[in-house]
């Protein structure tokens, strides 16, 4: 017998319902968001890896250490799972800079604040900076967010050096937050692939005085 549109919709209803239905005490969604946790955590590993590259779908699920049927619960496509993954490490980013930048008493201590937290975030965990920086992985997905990654922090400088430094030209302020974003991005990069003999304080120490050479620099224009 054929299945009315509205008998096939409560049956899809039905198996929703089911497949978040509290188990062991435990809430359907917190369940879904547990495996979407994995998931990222899962891309993460394999992308930040020294020698990581490209992923699939059985790849991850197999890091993870579940079936296929939980990756699709979550994400339609690799490409949705590395750019919320990517997503996920740059909000990290920005809102420990942020709030670094925002408690420091004066600009050289906002900038070394904001500065220490980024690099703290990808030396502790050296798997979020290589997915940020590493040259190794060139998808069109990570090249895309790496591109949309600049166009956020180098706002997100303008905006909060609005209130410490006095832009005479915005369109040439964003230019050199461009400059500082993408600098300090390379310099981290660097540093990250051993490039660079620096420890983490020297790292900082270099980020800092470069980004505050380039404040005095912006200062000057008419």
């Amino acid at each position: 017998m054929a299945r009315t549109p509205s008998g096939t919709t409560k049956a899809a209803d039905s198996s929703a319902g089911e497949n978040l239905r509290a188990y062991g005490g435990e809430d359907g969604g917190i369940r879904v968001a547990r495996r979407r946790a994995t998931l990222i955590d899962a891309a993460l590993e394999l992308l930040g890896a020294s020698d990581g590259g490209s992923i699939t779908v059985r790849g991850v699920c197999r890091e993870a250490g579940l079936t296929t049927r939980y990756f699709y619960e979550s994400f339609d496509s690799v490409e949705a799972l590395v750019s919320a993954t990517f997503d996920g490490v740059i909000g990290e980013i920005a809102d420990l800079g942020l709030a670094a930048f925002d408690s420091g008493d004066d600009v050289e201590a906002k900038v070394r604040g904001a500065v220490g937290a980024v690099v703290a975030v990808i030396d502790e965990d050296r798997r979020k900076g290589r997915l940020l920086f590493s040259q190794a992985l060139l998808s069109p997905t990570i090249a895309r967010k790496r591109m949309e990654s600049t166009e956020i922090f180098a706002a997100l400088t303008v905006q909060s050096a609005a209130g410490v430094v006095t832009f005479k030209s915005r369109p040439r302020g964003m230019a050199a937050a461009h400059f500082q974003v993408g600098g300090l991005g390379r310099v981290l990069a660097a540093w990250l692939d051993g490039h660079l003999e620096l420890d983490r304080d020297g790292i900082v120490d270099v980020g800092v005085g470069l980004m505050m050479a380039l404040a005095d620099g912006v200062a000057r224009f008419d």
